[in-house]
């Protein structure tokens, strides 16, 4: 891992703390199972994911909206999943 990927996996981890206790753990669980395993195209999606306020977010991530959007739809059921392994989904 470069210094640069380093810089920009730490950057999305601390942006990843969100005012949503839910969002928290669900972020939390996604950098227990990455880890430092974060590629390049994931961390992409995940900066865009980001963006949007914790409200929408969370409706997305609970499962209330959907996106038509190919790269955060995959995120997405990615932390779904990560939500219903834990016995919330």
């Amino acid at each position: 891992m470069t210094e640069q990927q380093r810089i920009r996996r730490e950057r999305l981890r601390w942006h990843c703390r969100r005012a949503l206790l839910e969002l928290d753990i669900v972020f939390q669980r996604f950098w227990a199972r990455t880890g430092d395993e974060l590629d390049d195209a994931t961390a992409a999606t995940l900066e865009r994911l980001l963006e949007m306020e914790d409200h929408d977010l969370w409706e997305l991530v609970s499962g209330r909206t959907a996106t038509d959007d190919p790269q955060i739809k995959g995120m997405v059921d990615s932390l779904r999943a990560l939500r219903a392994a834990d016995g919330h989904g």
